[in-house]
């Protein structure tokens, strides 16, 4: 892969040249493999978005903040598909030219570790994600403060400009959404029940071989790995809706509607479960952990049929007797590959979410 962090928007980078160098050995080693395997470079210029501001450098977004500032058992389901989804308001109009003047002042960082990515790349390990959302979560925080309050109209969104208080490791604590597949993993919730790994034993081993990592969402046990679609929004939701349940909800509205432009307009959400379904068969799970209105992790959409290899030594979300599915075994179309598949994702996220997406890769 050719090193492209060299084309980060030229001189208007300078600003941080200088602070690069003495956090580089701070980063820890899985955190600076992301950072040489996905450099960030400029984005071009396109109708929908335009970009006139010096990015900050992937490397920052792991440094903490004020380092970036100085330079099988049966599972009794309770009922989960609280709240409804209600578009948002963006002023006088959502639709036509106004609507998008809106949404063009509403811009979101794309970590965008799908498309045009070499594919002895294209899989990125999760502990290696994890800690970039943390780390952009902690950004986001340090915006906020220890207090919250109504912030400026679009205080966290990327600005159009730049001015003398919103440069370089400030834009981090901007929204953000992360795009990638993972290497092959089970991730638990804060509450899962291991025994939904099939042989599942006190050292961690099951019988798929597949590691196993504990995170702070919610949810069930669920897996992710290449030939899936895996989005990890990073939103202050003090500038959507404040209200968690609509948020859950949103997330299932864009797997429906990126499904729909793909032709596959059957998907639905049950009742009382949290997720999207085609033909009783679960096809995306969403999970969720929000901090002071600061979402982190998000949703899941298996694309391909590698995405279905390992969901058979667990229980998917611990639903007994549910099948899992994914697109391309639902749609009598041209199969997707997953790059194909993003772009409709990315489409759904922006008119749900009432953003636009600005690329950091």
């Amino acid at each position: 892969m050719v090193d492209r962090s060299s084309t980060v928007l030229g001189a208007a980078s300078m600003c941080l040249a200088g602070l690069l160098a003495p956090e580089a050995a701070a980063l820890a080693p899985a955190h600076r493999t992301l950072f040489d395997r996905h450099s960030v470079h400029a984005p071009s210029p396109s109708s929908r978005e335009r970009c006139n501001i010096a990015l900050p450098s992937f490397r920052d977004a792991l440094l903490p903040p004020s380092q970036a500032r100085r330079r099988r058992h049966e599972l009794q389901i309770a009922p989960q598909q609280l709240g409804e989804f209600e578009p948002i308001e963006l002023g006088d109009a959502s639709d036509g030219e106004e609507g998008q003047r809106a949404r063009d002042k509403r811009r979101v960082w794309l970590y965008d570790f799908v498309t045009d990515i070499p594919p002895e790349e294209s899989t990125i390990p999760y502990h290696e994600a994890w800690g970039l959302q943390k780390s952009l979560v902690e950004h986001q925080l340090a915006r906020i403060g220890k207090r919250p309050s109504d912030p400026p109209l679009y205080d966290q969104f990327v600005p159009a400009q730049l001015d003398e208080e919103r440069e370089g490791n400030a834009l981090l604590g901007c929204d953000s959404i992360i795009m990638l597949q993972h290497d092959p993993v089970y991730t638990l919730g804060t509450a899962s029940d291991p025994s939904f790994i099939h042989g599942n034993d006190e050292a961690g081993e099951n019988e798929s071989n597949i590691p196993i990592v504990r995170i702070e969402r919610g949810g069930e046990v669920t897996y992710h790995g290449p030939g899936q679609l895996t989005v990890y929004p990073i939103l202050d939701l003090r500038g959507y809706k404040q209200d968690v349940h609509w948020y859950m909800r949103a997330l299932e509205e864009v797997i429906l509607l990126a499904l729909e432009k793909a032709g596959l307009p059957g998907a639905t959400r049950e009742d009382n479960l949290t997720g999207v379904w085609v033909s009783d068969k679960k096809i995306a799970a969403l999970g969720i952990k929000a901090r002071r209105w600061v979402t982190m992790h998000g949703l899941a959409i298996n694309v391909d049929v590698r995405s279905l290899q390992n969901f058979e030594g667990i229980v998917p979300c611990g639903l007994e007797g549910r099948a899992v599915t994914c697109l391309n075994d639902e749609i009598a179309s041209q199969p997707f590959t997953v790059e194909e598949f993003a772009v409709h994702v990315k489409e759904a996220l922006e008119e749900i979410f009432g953003v636009t997406l600005i690329s950091m890769q």
